[in-house]
């Protein structure tokens, strides 16, 4: 089944999402060191082809675990298929998630949103769920694109999270993007 929503990035072009640049401008490890440690259960939303998918295994450790969420079929097949063999098939979960509904259960150290939210049609939606998801003291990590969302946008996606109880615990910069780590109330 194909999704119908047009601001999802299709898995035909998926390419542009990992790749050598990428890599270089975000390099995946820099990114979670402040906020994954050994042992952590982590839900990735929209994990796309898996960029950040193998890091977050190798960072969590053999007693963690990354629940990798996609509304894509193909997005978690090519997951699947750049894990295979590494080692890390055990500390990773791969789960196709709904438009409106992630579908999973758990309790989870830190929810990792890259790119994502501004896809999302019910953000507050979104939210809530992420809000039954989180243990108590976890973290969500929140990244937008510079492009598809302006400062404006972002700040009305922070006020529909705070509004969901979340508040803002820092805002690292990590140019060009837009990010905010977020802490349950």
């Amino acid at each position: 089944m194909l999704h119908t929503n047009p601001h999802v990035c299709p898995a035909a072009i998926s390419g542009i999402l990992d790749n050598r640049v990428r890599r270089w401008l975000q390099d995946p490890r820099k990114i979670h060191v402040p906020y994954v440690e050994e042992g952590m259960e982590v839900l990735e939303v929209g994990c796309g082809p898996g960029f950040f998918t193998g890091e977050l295994a190798r960072m969590v450790g053999e007693k963690g675990k990354v629940v990798a969420v996609d509304l894509q079929e193909e997005m978690l097949r090519k997951v699947r298929e750049k894990i295979r063999g590494s080692g890390l098939e055990g500390r990773i979960v791969l789960h196709r998630c709904e438009e409106d509904r992630l579908g999973v259960s758990g309790s989870f150290d830190l929810v990792f949103l890259f790119y994502v939210v501004h896809e999302v049609a019910d953000k507050r939606g979104l939210f809530r769920q992420l809000q039954g998801l989180l243990k108590d003291g976890g973290v969500v990590y929140l990244a937008e694109p510079p492009i598809h969302v302006s400062g404006r946008t972002f700040e009305r996606i922070l006020g529909v999270a705070q509004d969901a109880g979340f508040e803002i615990m820092d805002r690292p910069w990590s140019f060009p993007d837009k990010v905010a780590v977020l802490k349950k109330l």
